[in-house]
């Protein structure tokens, strides 16, 4: 009996997907090789989720999927990184091709170069009939990527990431009808409000500079829902105890909010005090306070801790620099610095900000972060423990 017969004979092939779904990408490449059933299998599972930040390895990629339709009909996720590099408008052309070509996408993240960014390159969405439910990309917000968006019904999460200036950026009313989940970086205000204004967004990731705070956090009473998650980094000088009060008041029903400051030190004295605006919150269960300063030792954390819960009873989770504690300052594990860093670029994917990356590698983490760290979305507890 000839040994292909007799293997899907006894293994199915969707039994030989479940097992070549443990494998490796760089173990399935031979068995790419095995025969005509093993290829056809295993080329579903490697093409179905695609990572690629070496833009040499990226371009042979897309030149594949762009030329065999077989193995572009298998993609349902890709992530492409171009951030490092300046694309010429051949390869512009060419991605638009291979775009056209991934009928089964349902997420994609796109990053290219300041430079890149600089233009227009939201045409090479032209033709593309994919439906994604997961959207991330560098490129900036102008009228191109606001009609590519209004064609992306399905999108629950959404990451715009790329340095924006206040180009012409309109949604439709009825553009992202399903849009849950809202993650940015560096984008006016203007954008910000554009995106949230009359759409379920329940969870937000954003920044907030000097003298744009107010204006920023305005937008988040645009959703057409009440947003449960928040997560902010600050770049404001001003003490978080300031900070606190101005969202207690739009959204005082918050659940999760997770706060990464970058300019001011805090002190224990600064944190006790933070208590205080936490009374204004009635439903929040999670609170993540992330900032450069002296270092306090575990049981100053544990008594901020039971000052906080004090303040708002229905705190279950307080997560600190040195420790996560419980409602009743219970410790639960040692975070580093950079750790709770990198839980905020978790919800942005990729680290944009210069100032958050030297405070990220100027902290002395001792150990490199765990490879492949889990990614969430807002709310999630992420933990890339030290």
């Amino acid at each position: 009996m000839d040994a292909v017969y007799s293997i899907t004979s006894v293994l199915p092939v969707e039994i030989l997907e479940l097992i070549f779904n443990h494998l490796e990408r760089h173990e399935l490449i031979p068995v790419l090789g095995s025969n005509s059933i093993f290829h056809k299998t295993a080329s579903r599972v490697v093409y179905r989720n695609i990572s690629e930040t070496s833009s040499v390895k990226a371009l042979k990629l897309i030149k594949t999927l762009a030329s065999n339709a077989t193995y572009s009909r298998h993609v349902r996720s890709i992530d492409l990184d171009f951030a490092n590099n300046l694309i010429t408008a051949n390869i512009l052309r060419l991605l638009n091709r291979t775009l056209q070509q991934l009928i089964s996408l349902t997420t994609l993240i796109l990053d290219f170069s300041q430079t890149d960014n600089a233009a227009d390159v939201a045409w090479i969405f032209q033709g593309c009939s994919f439906s994604l439910t997961t959207f991330t990309s560098s490129m900036r917000c102008d009228r191109s990527l606001a009609q590519f968006l209004a064609m992306q019904p399905k999108i629950t999460e959404l990451c715009l990431r790329g340095f924006n200036k206040e180009y012409e950026f309109a949604l439709e009313p009825k553009a992202l009808p399903k849009l849950e989940h809202f993650r940015t970086v560096l984008s006016y205000p203007s954008i910000v409000g554009e995106v949230l204004r009359g759409r379920p967004v329940e969870s937000v990731s954003m920044s907030l500079y000097p003298g744009d705070v107010q204006t920023s956090l305005d937008t988040l009473l645009l959703s057409a829902t009440a947003i449960k998650r928040l997560t902010v980094m600050s770049f404001e000088s001003d003490p978080p105890v300031t900070l606190l009060p101005l969202i207690a008041d739009r959204l005082p029903h918050l659940e999760a909010f997770h706060l990464v400051v970058l300019m001011t030190h805090y002190t224990h004295e600064i944190l006790l005090e933070i208590g205080s605006s936490l009374v204004q919150f009635k439903a929040l269960k999670y609170i993540t306070f992330m900032a450069p300063g002296i270092p306090a030792s575990f049981n100053d954390e544990k008594s901020i801790a039971e000052a906080w819960s004090r303040a708002c009873p229905t705190l279950q989770t307080i997560s600190f620099p040195r420790g996560w504690c419980g409602s009743r300052g219970t410790r639960i594990g040692h975070v580093s610095k950079i750790a709770m860093i990198k839980v905020f670029l978790s919800f942005t994917e990729r680290p944009e900000s210069r100032a958050c990356s030297q405070l990220a590698t100027g902290v002395g983490a001792t150990r490199k972060l765990q490879k492949g760290a889990r990614r969430g979305r807002m709310g999630r507890e992420v933990l890339i423990w030290e």
